[in-house]
């Protein structure tokens, strides 16, 4: 599985060929240190570990410096780890750019964390409709959840209620987004349709 790590940069929209509005997301992909190689014989599986991203060295473990170390280069504010790599002739050190791993038209994955929203009704949550009609009695009870549950049996309420909690934050994987445009000069690529996450957040493109 090849990829590379980016950062959310934010949205956009470009013309395709038949004047179509294109709305797009500008990720900021690479370029990233391969600071491992693992293969069958050492670890057992085939993979790569690339960097992304500064990091002070004053908020990076021992451990891990002495990681970075190997690879010849500075502490890095991700890593991600990719299986079965295509790219086999990169070492470690080496720095992986995004018109390596991709090509316009392509089809990837795109992976990352959900914005965060707070602790959010079941209006927001899961998109309930409501009491509509304020009459006939109904008193602030626009926006309620309603029943929860039965009577004595089974006097519990089942787990997967949807009810009101905290809203977003979580790792969310959107399939299927076509590369329209790549501008390798500034590390851009362009993908059609939306990307989780807010502006400037960590965002992993894999195909």
């Amino acid at each position: 599985m090849n990829g590379i790590i980016g950062k959310k940069i934010g949205m956009t929209s470009i013309f395709d060929g038949l004047g179509r509005n294109i709305a797009c997301t500008v990720i900021e992909a690479g370029p990233c240190v391969i600071t491992q190689v693992k293969t069958t014989e050492t670890d057992g599986y085939n993979a790569v570990q690339l960097g992304f991203g500064e990091a002070k060295v004053k908020n990076t473990s021992q451990a891990l410096q002495g990681h970075y170390e190997k690879a010849k280069t500075g502490p890095k504010r991700d890593l991600v780890e990719f299986r079965d790599f295509d790219v086999v002739e990169k070492a470690i050190g080496d720095l992986l750019k995004v018109e390596e791993v991709f090509k316009e038209g392509d089809l990837v994955s795109a992976v990352g964390t959900s914005k965060g929203k707070g602790f959010q009704g079941v209006v927001k949550r899961h998109g309930f409709a409501g009491v509509n009609d304020a009459t006939h009695g109904q008193h602030n009870r626009q926006r309620a959840p309603g029943s929860i549950g039965a009577a004595s049996y089974p006097a519990k309420v089942f787990k997967g209620m949807r009810m009101a909690g905290r809203t977003g934050g979580d790792r969310i994987k959107v399939k299927n987004l076509r590369v329209v445009k790549l501008f390798p000069e500034q590390n851009l690529i362009l993908v059609k349709g939306a990307v989780p996450g807010h502006k400037g957040s960590t965002v992993i493109i894999e195909k």
